[in-house]
Formats: structure tokens, sequence, C-alpha cells
């Protein structure tokens, strides 16, 4: 068994013809940056813009089911798919409402939603173990 070039550990592990433990190995490895304000900032923008394209649509929707019937009596099946559209639009201006409240916490208070909160640290542990396998 070696003995680690930097801390003096036995290790068997070589980086380069260098003897190295694990640890040191871990120490060097460069770490990923965290995500800045601006990568916060456009990943909420593009999810408000998502759930604003989402409601047009869904608006859309709504108004040719209520348009296909000029008298205002839709028969049985056309009352389903007035319900359907107006539920499908109903949620969408939620997570729109939602989106904006995100971005707008974000702005104004600097809160990190939890979710992107996790997909960073998802890709954190996707950057490392990618590095490792080097």
């Amino acid at each position: 068994m070696a003995a680690c070039a930097h801390c003096g550990a036995e290790t068997e592990l070589y980086e380069n013809g260098v003897p190295i433990c694990l640890k040191c190995a871990d120490e060097r490895q460069p770490k990923p940056k965290p995500p800045n304000s601006d990568q916060i900032r456009t990943a909420l923008v593009t999810r408000l813009a998502q759930a604003t394209a989402t409601v047009s649509e869904a608006n859309q929707e709504f108004s040719d089911a209520i348009q296909k019937f000029p008298s205002g009596l839709p028969h049985p099946d056309g009352i389903q798919r007035i319900k359907n559209a107006s539920n499908k639009l109903d949620i969408a201006r939620k997570a729109m409402m939602t989106a904006h409240k995100r971005l707008n916490d974000f702005m104004d208070r600097g809160i990190v939603p939890e979710d992107l909160k996790k997909a960073v640290e998802n890709l954190r542990s996707l950057v490392e173990s990618r590095l490792k396998a080097f």
C-alpha cells in the first residue's frame, strides 16, 4: 500500500499515477457553484411564462366550448365539455397565480422555492457523481 501524497494515509487509490486517499481526492474535486440569483429568476420567469401559456390555451378551449352553443342551451355532452374546460381553466389560473407568487417572493424577499432548492441539490449530486466517475 502506498502513502497518500497529501496527508500520508495509506491508500490503494491513484490519481494520475500519484497515490491519494479518498478523503483527499474528495477535497480536491471541484465544487459546483451554487445557482446565482439570475439563474433562479430565469427559472421562475420561465415557469411563469409556461403557466401563462397554459392559461391562454385553457381559456381558448373554454371559449370554444361556450361558443359551440349559440342558443346558450347545450346538450348533456356539451355541458360536461364546458365543465371540463372550466375546471382546466381554473387549475391553470391557480398554477399561474402560484408562479406569480413564487417569483414575487423571490424578487421581493429573496425566498428560493423549495423545489428549486431540491433541483439544485440534485444537480449538484449528479455533477459530483459524474466527477467521481472520472
